[in-house]
């Protein structure tokens, strides 16, 4: 298994994360019950994987419960990822968010839910503007004095966010954030621009969910499909023409080179500059692997420049980004 520092913390964690969003959504085409999870967690374990990213939100605490199963009898030699910030309650108007009060609840709550005594790394899942970041950076630090948690993270902050939380946490003496966990793909390199600059500088470790961008750069979608994640008859998750065009050549690209979309897409993220690991998903245990290998390939420059050639940095824009969120969720 191959392992990087995640950032200035010197902790080795696997390349790549297993994201366990998938675990505990039985309903949903694309999740799945404790029995597929535990299978597929047993072969990461095999595998050598070390890094585990949930959340509390993630089937409203099914997915850290079945987490919370799969590692009994591994868990000091893991590294455990979870966050909160997701409404945890249809009723109660403070289950949910950034506020000290909410913060140290969700935090005993994954605790118990996972069967630990310890978080690895505990993440602030979305911004909150109308909650102020030293009101956030006070419960991480009392969550880090007390050994609840080890380091504490962000996900999808925006660069100036990530500065913002980073001098206020030197002149309040707390540790603050050590990651970020962004969305990043090839149909969506907009934290080139400024957020992996700041990460770069400050060593934050880099931990991209979405590398397939939701399945779309596996190819699937360049014929009919029916009953999936996007849909042309879908007007909320319509795949654009542009899109599917860059797709069909990126296809090209990876055949040349001998690979499938899913390896060429999962390499390239795995191998930018700057990113720790990236958080890939799995429904099978073979599938897992397939995806693990892939993150291991390194591309030639000629490969990487067929791929710019596509996607050039400058003209990515971000449809996928901006299809999953609602008004209140994407980043100010």
């Amino acid at each position: 298994m191959a392992f990087r520092s995640l950032g200035r913390t010197g902790v080795q964690v696997s390349n790549p994360c297993l994201g366990t969003m998938t675990f505990g959504w039985e309903p949903h085409d694309w999740g799945s019950h404790e029995g597929e999870a535990m299978k597929v967690m047993a072969k990461a374990l095999d595998l050598g994987l070390n890094f585990f990213d949930t959340a509390d939100v993630y089937a409203r605490g099914t997915s850290e419960t079945i987490l919370g199963r799969a590692i009994k009898g591994h868990r000091d030699s893991l590294i455990i990822a979870t966050k909160c910030h997701g409404k945890m309650s249809d009723t109660d108007p403070n289950e949910w968010g950034n506020s000290y009060r909410h913060i140290v609840q969700a935090c005993e709550a994954s605790l118990k839910r996972l069967g630990t005594d310890y978080i690895d790394l505990y993440q602030i899942h979305r911004p909150q503007p109308g909650i102020p970041i030293d009101e956030t950076l006070r419960a991480l630090d009392q969550l880090q004095r007390q050994g609840k948690i080890l380091y504490a993270g962000a996900s999808t902050f925006g660069a100036w966010q990530l500065a913002e939380a980073h001098y206020i946490a030197k002149e309040m003496g707390t540790a603050g954030f050590v990651c970020e966990q962004p969305p990043y793909n090839l149909l969506d390199r907009s934290i080139e621009r400024e957020l992996l600059p700041f990460c770069r500088t400050y060593n934050y470790a880099v931990i991209p969910w979405s590398p397939l961008a939701g399945g779309q750069l596996t190819g699937k979608y360049l014929g009919e499909v029916k009953d999936a994640r996007y849909s042309k008859s879908d007007p909320m998750n319509r795949i654009s023409a542009a899109s599917s065009k860059k797709i069909a050549q990126l296809k090209r690209v990876a055949d040349r080179a001998g690979l499938t979309l899913t390896q060429l897409s999962l390499a390239w993220v795995a191998g930018q500059p700057g990113i720790t690991v990236p958080i890939i998903g799995a429904k099978s245990p073979e599938q897992l692997e397939q995806t693990v290998e892939a993150c291991r390939i390194v591309l030639d420059d000629k490969a990487r420049e067929a791929v710019d050639r596509i996607f050039a940095p400058e003209s990515v824009t971000v449809p996928y980004y901006r299809a999953n969120f609602g008004p209140n969720e994407r980043p100010r």
